[in-house]
């Protein structure tokens, strides 16, 4: 697992609860889209749940969902069982390794496919082919309709936007070539190439994204 230096560090508040704070910069307009993407009711997967900040609130303002907090570090799981804690909407946070190959598929065999995956700020930690692979996973572990929110910072026609993403970016790219912003169009392709079909791309604050890609119901 990577050990990388981010200028976003969570730090430890209280009862096991540990703070990102550009977390709670970003859940604000996060839940404003998912507020009119979302199914009315489901099973989601949070992957690279982090802190537990964003799937706590994801169970407060969707109760009528049933969500299930994951991540690829045991060692944050203590924290998101913390922030999640009474919320009987919200599972106990497992380990998942969501650039693992075959995983969807494991899945859906022994908790049924998904109406929603929830993704925020990790495809630029991750190298490409990782990235790849978590995006073909996704779309196979969705069901009909089910759709997939991406959230975070990408390059744009191959370009970064702003002083602060290309100081970011190459910060991420000292610590470990393989890693960095993704291109958007990348992205998108490796999407519609899994079968999803793609919502257009929503502007966020700080220069972020939002992906919105849906399994058909044929698919």
């Amino acid at each position: 697992m990577r050990k990388l230096q981010l200028p976003d560090s969570a730090a430890p508040i209280a009862e096991g609860r540990r703070n990102a704070p550009s977390a709670a910069r970003n859940l604000a307009p996060i839940l404003a889209v998912l507020a009119e993407a979302l199914p009315d009711s489901g099973a989601s997967l949070e992957i690279a749940s982090g802190t537990g900040q964003h799937i706590a609130a994801f169970g407060q303002q969707f109760p009528q969902i049933h969500w299930q907090p994951s991540d690829g570090n045991p060692a944050n799981l203590g924290s998101i069982a913390a922030w999640c804690e009474g919320q009987a909407n919200i599972l106990p946070p497992q380990v998942l390794d969501a650039c693992k190959p075959g995983w969807a598929q494991a899945w859906r065999r022994d908790h049924g496919a998904l109406t929603s995956i929830h993704l925020t700020n990790l495809l630029h930690l991750i190298s490409t082919h990782e990235a790849e692979t978590l995006l073909a996973e996704v779309a196979q572990a969705l069901a009909p309709e089910g759709v997939f929110c991406l959230y975070g910072p990408f390059k744009r026609g191959g370009a970064l936007v702003g002083e602060g993403d290309r100081a970011f970016d190459a910060s991420l790219r000292a610590q470990d070539p393989a890693i960095g912003y993704k291109d958007v169009e990348w992205v998108q392709e490796r999407l519609r190439s899994a079968g999803l079909s793609l919502r257009p791309v929503i502007e966020m604050p700080a220069d972020n994204l939002m992906l919105l890609a849906r399994r058909p119901l044929s698919g």
